[in-house]
């Protein structure tokens, strides 16, 4: 298996990962983090996936996408936090005034999970981050010391997958996931 991941510049691979199984569907496409939140309640159905093919068509693109021989077979979300959600939220603190990107989304298609996909869709956003000039990139992964974290929660990561990658706590947040505190992960690209 020799995976590589590129920008998301692609939308139907960025539709073959996070888009829903029916068109009408209002799942995420995973814009809740990129996009104001009454955007992203008030959108619906196709709307959601016209505005994930308009942001897969902008630059930077909004995220990455690894590939096992050509096959998307995972996604992860990165961008400067600026344009985020992150940018106001009040759970998860700014630790610094540099333009951190974020990464907060990842999502492997079943039957390659468990194969280090997210470890390669960490690296490649931290690759796409540091190719804009970002100055760090961090991440908000659940603290789950171990435990097991339910598969529809564990899009966020876990802190021991930011550890594996370089990145260190940079501080706690008030935010919970799935019973687990999320903590700020760091990595200083320059």
């Amino acid at each position: 298996m020799v995976i590589e991941v590129r920008p998301a510049t692609v939308f139907d691979d960025v539709k073959a990962l996070v888009g829903p199984k029916r068109p009408d569907a209002t799942v995420c496409w995973c814009l809740s983090y990129r996009i104001p939140a009454k955007q992203n309640v008030a959108l619906r159905g196709g709307e959601r996936g016209e505005l994930a093919r308009q942001l897969v068509g902008q630059d930077p693109p909004p995220g990455v996408v690894a590939y096992d021989g050509g096959e998307p077979v995972g996604w992860a979300a990165v961008h400067p936090r600026a344009d985020t959600g992150f940018a106001g939220n009040r759970r998860i603190p700014h630790v610094d005034n540099q333009d951190v990107w974020s990464v907060w989304c990842f999502r492997v298609r079943p039957g390659h999970r468990g194969t280090g996909i997210a470890h390669h869709l960490l690296a490649g956003a931290v690759d796409m981050a540091r190719s804009y000039g970002a100055p760090a990139v961090e991440g908000y992964p659940v603290d789950n010391g171990g435990s097991k974290v339910d598969l529809t929660m564990a899009y966020v990561g876990t802190r021991k997958l930011f550890e594996n990658a370089g990145f260190a706590k940079a501080a706690d947040t008030t935010s919970v996931l799935n019973g687990f505190p999320r903590v700020l992960m760091r990595l200083q690209l320059r």
